[in-house]
């Protein structure tokens, strides 16, 4: 099991391409940890607007009576991804996982894979 300053360098580090990393708590907004990151990629202030797009999804879902789990979320620019991962395990309800991805240097299919593995790992 790993925590969050683990599963932050292992975001940032194993996966290619990665420029910031937050591992947020959803109910409060509130990022537990951040690495990465700039001036123009404030990771805190994504945070707590990530976390307004999944309660947005949830609602939706919710709406349209669809049963399941939300995976992940991608959000697609135009020189960069977001991939919000939602922690499903006992220790990390209420959890995601966000990563930024330069889009012109990461493989976002590996990128997903290896952040299912972090996300499995983590322990809060």
């Amino acid at each position: 099991m790993a925590s969050v300053e683990v599963s932050l360098k292992e975001m940032m580090a194993g996966i290619e391409g990665s420029l910031g990393a937050a591992v947020v708590d959803y109910t409060s907004g509130m990022a537990l940890g951040t690495l990465g990151g700039s001036k123009e990629l404030d990771l805190t202030v994504a945070a707590a607007g990530n976390t307004d797009v999944i309660r947005a999804k949830v609602r939706t879902m919710e709406q349209l009576g669809l049963k399941g789990l939300i995976e992940d979320i991608l959000i697609t620019l135009d020189r960069q991804y977001h991939v919000i991962r939602l922690v499903k395990s006992r220790t990390g309800n209420g959890l995601f996982l966000y990563l930024v991805l330069d889009k012109a240097n990461s493989n976002l299919a590996m990128a997903r894979h290896q952040l299912k593995r972090v996300e499995e790992a983590i322990e809060i």
